[in-house]
């Protein structure tokens, strides 16, 4: 689909890129010529996941340890990836979310859920931005957001607070920092079903009919976002700025993904509790 050599010279951080998604696309932009660096908490999966890379496409992918809930960690991460060059481009990646009835949500579980997704993700932009400017580097932002900021999503509240707020980030930075070659853009995701989300958001008790309720009667296949994510981050998609493109099938046209949860008993969402304080 793209000319081989299409993310070369492009040096790229994901964070979250250890496993899903994140993996998927940093799959596909090293097949594409790119240099790597994937983060997360997990080093040790982020050392399987940058071994697979390295053996399958023999490029240069480096793993970075760091909590992104910490706004010093990531200063601290970004100045030990400058001192070797500035990243190109950030693929904030890394979220988090489960279901629950919001009127039982703690602070805790809320702060879960917003410091990665929200706070961990702009202390990411943030820190790469400030270092563009400073050395007149350009970059491009890619935020994986979510439906949610179109239509709201019930029982996912601090998400799509979250989600949505980092779609108003992308588009102020966009006007802020397009004069000095920086671009921002984001992908709205429906369902690409991953073992990590799956779980969370999908548990017992959710039918597994929700994908032929897709317009197009199935979940998106994780290529099919990361050669969306591969050429919003390239040249060829430079005049793209501020836009959240929606990868979905249609599916938000129909429904906010969250109906099924209105008729959702008592007794399911206590199991579903329990569940939660289990894992």
């Amino acid at each position: 689909m793209f000319e081989k050599g299409l993310l070369a010279k492009k040096r790229i951080l994901i964070t979250g890129g250890g496993s899903g998604l994140g993996a998927a696309m940093g799959h596909r932009f090293a097949e594409l010529g790119a240099e790597l660096i994937i983060c997360g908490r997990r080093l040790e999966l982020l050392e399987e996941t940058a071994t697979k890379f390295r053996s399958e496409f023999g490029g240069k992918v480096s793993t970075a340890r760091c909590d992104i809930r910490d706004g010093a960690a990531v200063e601290a991460m970004m100045d030990q990836i400058w001192r070797e060059a500035p990243i190109d481009i950030l693929v904030n990646n890394a979220a988090a979310t489960f279901i629950a009835q919001s009127e039982h949500l703690s602070f805790r579980a809320a702060d879960a859920i917003l410091a990665p997704t929200l706070h961990g993700t702009m202390y990411c932009t943030l820190a790469a931005g400030r270092r563009w400017i400073e050395g007149k580097h350009k970059g491009v932002v890619l935020s994986i957001l979510s439906t949610s900021t179109i239509t709201g999503r019930a029982f996912t509240v601090p998400s799509s607070m979250a989600k949505t707020a980092v779609l108003a980030m992308t588009k102020s930075l966009a006007v802020e920092w397009g004069p000095k070659g920086i671009r921002t853009v984001a992908i709205a995701p429906g369902a690409f079903p991953t073992p990590g989300a799956t779980g969370q958001l999908r548990p017992e008790g959710r039918g597994e009919t929700w994908a032929h309720r897709n317009p197009l009667g199935r979940a998106g296949e994780h290529s099919e976002l990361a050669n969306l994510a591969s050429f919003l981050i390239s040249d060829q998609a430079g005049y793209i700025n501020g836009e959240m493109v929606v990868q979905d099938g249609g599916s938000h046209l129909r429904s906010s993904g969250a109906e099924d949860l209105l008729q959702w008993t008592d007794e399911q969402w206590e199991k579903q509790r329990a569940a939660r304080a289990k894992g």
